[in-house]
């Protein structure tokens, strides 16, 4: 996977679960933020998206969790594009640690569908192709 973007984030003392280590749902929050930077990073902003009445819509999201994540933990989320179809693309996003690319401890694959202003998927536009490197 070619990286796009990396995306620092902090574990924080209220994204814990009862047992003291980051709970698993705030993986998604920090996979969807790092998501929306990345888009940012490359000129496709979510306020011309939607100011043309199309959207970026999550159908899919599946996780593996590897390592447990204490509070204070400093992580890298690494984006990239693992694929494109007409209408959707799969991201692929490693949570890891920033100073040592083999410490991993999350991944995703998230399927990602383009709306049109009907509220139906239609083709990817080519400038977003081509800005996230799909030659």
């Amino acid at each position: 996977m070619r990286i796009l973007h990396r995306c620092p984030v902090e574990a924080r003392s209220y994204e814990l679960d009862a047992f003291g280590h980051l709970n698993h749902a705030v993986y998604l929050n920090y996979f969807e933020h790092a998501r929306f930077q990345t888009l940012a990073s490359h000129g496709i902003l979510a306020e011309e998206i939607r100011g043309r009445g199309e959207g970026v819509h999550v159908v899919r999201v599946e996780v593996d969790y590897r390592r447990e994540v204490r509070q204070g933990t400093e992580l890298e989320v690494r984006t990239g594009v693992e694929s494109f179809r007409k209408t959707s693309f799969t991201f692929r996003q490693i949570a890891g640690d920033p100073d040592d690319p083999d410490v991993i401890y999350a991944e995703a694959r998230v399927v990602a569908v383009w709306i049109g202003p009907e509220g139906r998927p239609m083709r990817i536009p080519d400038e977003v192709r081509r800005a996230l490197g799909d030659a």
